[in-house]
């Protein structure tokens, strides 16, 4: 059997990691400036994360949610207390395309609406409704196109106002990610997440905050959403939650109640699962990691405005986006080949980078040493 072959491959052989370092099977030595589309939240191979893993597999590694797992109100109280949401409810599963299906089913069953406000430029993920509220109709199959989601402009209040005062009353939920990733680092204005939180309470509808790729403490606020100091009805996460294991979750309004068979899930919430994303929890609390992502972002962010080879920035905290000139469009691919440095992109020519939450001060310069090389050549 072979794979099939969805992925362009670049041609490195990844055989270890440790911290924000990866080699490969020749030897060779990356900075990973990435974390694997920003999953490695706590630096690979942490040794508390190890530790938590393996005494966790030694002792049981799944069981189904037919029984109380303690593992899961251990991990509801810990997130609840990191992220400053203590009175929501979590709904555990396992990846972020599934948290945003199952916030948007939660909205639906809500306001008995099925009309989904999304943006231009998003992606929420690539199943179902996930996809049909991504902007990009290349994969979307003709299965998801089912007329749920009406895509209105990122960051532009007096269209969504236009919108909600002509289709309110149908808007299920309005999603939105605080910084668009795949859409190229777009930082959502404070405003226009404020105008979010208005519409919604004015017309019913149910604000999902998608915080798959930008939330964990990324921007140096839990969510990024925070930075506009609303709160939203929901929140899903994934990627940094479980530091590479496998983990999702739904962060869910006090206002909302469930009832037995609502949501479901075989694997999210196993043993597992949950010990990984303690370990997360308590390495980023433990060791100041969302202050440490604010303080090495806003040293990194301007000192990279400063490379002749760029001509933008854009991001919060961990979570940076720039655009090279010109005559660099091929920056990303230099960097990995030439340099050993991982970084990530977003189309046409945006690089992103993701790194680890605990990047220290000399990875940082590190980075900035091999980006000014380029400007030698």
């Amino acid at each position: 059997m072979q794979l099939f072959d969805v992925y362009p491959l670049q041609p490195i052989h990844i055989e270890r990691a440790n911290g924000a370092w990866v080699w490969d099977t020749d030897g060779r030595k990356y900075l990973d400036m990435y974390g694997g589309h920003a999953v490695i939240s706590i630096g690979h191979t942490h040794p508390h994360y190890v530790q938590r893993l393996t005494q966790q597999l030694g002792q049981i590694g799944f069981y189904s949610n037919s029984v109380h797992l303690p593992l899961q109100r251990e991990l509801a109280e810990t997130l609840g207390r990191v992220s400053g949401k203590p009175d929501y409810a979590l709904f555990l599963c396992n990846s972020g395309a599934e948290a945003n299906e199952n916030a948007l089913k939660i909205a639906s069953f809500r306001t008995g609406r099925s009309k989904v406000v999304a943006f231009k430029g998003a992606f929420h993920g690539r199943t179902s409704l996930a996809v049909e509220v991504t902007d990009n109709p290349k994969i979307q199959a003709p299965v998801n196109q089912n007329g749920h989601a009406v895509f209105l402009p990122f960051n532009d209040v007096a269209a969504l106002e236009q919108y909600f005062a002509a289709e309110g009353e149908q808007v299920a939920a309005v999603i939105v990610e605080g910084i668009q990733g795949v859409g190229g680092i777009r930082v959502a204005d404070d405003d226009f997440l404020r105008a979010i939180r208005r519409l919604c309470d004015q017309f019913g509808a149910v604000f999902v905050a998608d915080s798959v790729q930008c939330g964990y403490g990324r921007t140096g606020l839990f969510f990024a959403h925070d930075h506009a100091g609303v709160q939203a009805d929901v929140y899903t996460v994934a990627k940094g939650m479980g530091n590479g294991f496998p983990v999702a979750g739904v962060l869910i309004s006090p206002e909302f109640e469930a009832w037995h068979g609502m949501l479901g899930t075989t694997f999210g919430g196993n043993p597992l699962a949950c010990a990984a994303a303690l370990a997360v929890l308590e390495i980023i609390e433990g060791d100041s990691l969302m202050h440490n992502s604010a303080e090495i972002g806003a040293y990194l962010a301007p000192k990279i405005a400063d490379s002749p080879i760029v001509t933008e920035v854009r991001g919060r905290g961990l979570m940076i986006g720039f655009e090279p000139t010109p005559e660099w469009s091929h920056l990303r691919q230099s960097l990995l080949r030439d340099d050993a440095v991982f970084t990530g992109e977003a189309k046409p020519n945006t690089v992103r980078l993701l790194p680890t939450l605990n990047l220290t001060r000399e990875e940082a310069d590190c980075f900035l040493e091999k980006l000014r090389h380029k400007t030698e050549k």
